[in-house]
């Protein structure tokens, strides 16, 4: 039988996935009561500016008082979608004192703070849901936290940031520089006047996070893993990876270090062969892979931004809390029992592609490969290109640790024949 006295719901933000939030409330609120066993009633919609509400959002419910909102001893859940440390951090601990549990899409402040805020949801009794903050519609958290609770995840790899990914496709597809791709991605709205954050990998990067911790049982913050963009990825690089029948992407990687003694975490651009499912994930879409003991690989794919996608991603963690209120129950919460240590990029093994260019006379090859060799770096292949006195000379290794590597191209760059490290790149998805 379905309850008659509504769960209320307080929604925090209201820009392009807070408004499909609440268009999708109210136009499949049936639907949703019919799912969870209760109406859901939105009680209220803080916001910032409420001159900027969009159409279709109930006037009588915009405040621009999020604090007052949160603190009302009726609402049962809060949705927050404002984004951000702060206040978003202060909000939702206030909601969890005042007996609400919470549904974020906040991916920085998770990745930031998430071990303090499941303290806190613990210590309420509530919830604190947050499958919208990492890669819109697709399942992962859940997936992650419930659907593999009994297996033993050794990886995670994956495109988890669609404005990134639509700018090295458009390099591959259509031959643009990177400054053109990205052009093209702000008029199509993939990405923001300010696209620091994706373009750097700091999206990337706070994803991540979330998912080393869930799927290693172990706490990862923002902060533990290594980051780097796609700004410096040139149409050479491409080329060259397009010679060795590979793409570039950039790739979230989280694994367990071969004697299981601790985690890595990192984000860098990659290549990637052709026939690696990964390398067709085409303009703004998302894929992650999933490495499991018994499960063996599992493919995530979808749409991974955008208000209609993370709105949905939001609304299933809403039905999902809502059902637990209506329990007595709180599902899953922060699970980090292995407390494995996370290693430092200096230590995570994996090829490398590095284009030099070299003086093109005798002996260049050989003195090269010597230094390889000196460092314990060992050469895969090898391909040179010369004319004029000038040579380009590619080299591919065979698996070496990133300070291994590092040592090693500090010696290069002291050659004389050695005119400058063009560009170094890690080859992964073997």
């Amino acid at each position: 039988m379905m309850r008659t006295r509504p769960l209320k719901v307080a929604l925090l933000g209201c820009g392009n996935v807070g408004s499909e939030v609440a268009r999708i409330m109210t136009t499949q609120a049936d639907d949703l009561a019919a799912r969870v066993g209760a109406p859901l009633e939105l009680a209220g919609i803080a916001v910032r500016r409420p001159d900027r509400v969009r159409a279709g959002v109930p006037a009588e419910l915009v405040t621009t008082d999020a604090t007052a909102l949160v603190k009302r001893g009726d609402i049962d859940v809060v949705v927050e979608v404002i984004g951000g440390v702060e206040p978003a951090r202060t909000l939702i601990t206030t909601a969890f004192e005042h007996g609400a549990s919470v549904v974020s899409a906040n991916k920085a402040l998770v990745a930031a703070d998430g071990a303090a805020l499941h303290a806190a949801a613990e210590k309420a009794g509530a919830d604190l849901y947050y499958e919208a903050a990492v890669a819109g519609a697709i399942p992962l958290v859940r997936p992650l936290r419930e659907s593999l609770a009994g297996d033993k995840v050794n990886r995670v790899l994956g495109i988890v940031n669609g404005t990134t990914n639509f700018i090295l496709d458009r390099m591959v597809t259509s031959g643009a520089g990177y400054s053109e791709a990205l052009d093209e991605a702000t008029a199509l709205g993939y990405a923001e006047a300010d696209p620091t954050a994706d373009v750097e990998g700091f999206d990337a990067a706070a994803k991540a996070a979330i998912l080393a911790g869930i799927a290693f049982h172990t706490r990862v913050t923002i902060d533990d893993v290594h980051r780097e963009g796609i700004t410096e990825v040139t149409g050479s690089d491409m080329a060259s990876a397009r010679r060795m029948d590979c793409t570039v992407k950039l790739l979230a990687i989280c694994e367990r270090t071969a004697d299981g003694s601790s985690v890595t975490a990192r984000v860098h651009p990659a290549m990637i062969p052709l026939s690696h499912p990964l390398a067709s994930v085409r303009e703004a879409y998302n894929a992650v892979f999933v490495e499991a003991e018994a499960a063996g690989q599992l493919m995530f794919y979808g749409p991974g931004a955008g208000g209609s996608p993370t709105a949905s991603a939001v609304l299933g963690d809403l039905v999902a809390v809502c059902r637990n209120k209506l329990g007595g129950a709180t599902g899953p919460g922060e699970s980090a029992y292995t407390a494995l240590p996370v290693s430092p990029m200096g230590d995570v093994v994996t090829r490398y592609h590095i284009s030099l260019d070299v003086a093109d006379k005798p002996g260049v090859l050989a003195q090269v490969a010597l230094i390889f060799a000196e460092h314990g770096v060992s050469i895969d292949t090898v391909r040179q290109q010369g004319k004029d006195g000038e040579a380009s000379l590619v080299v591919v290794t065979h698996r070496a640790t990133d300070a291994e590597l590092s040592r090693t191209v500090e010696a290069l760059r002291e050659l004389d024949t050695v005119r400058d490290v063009a560009s170094i790149m890690r080859v992964e998805g073997e």
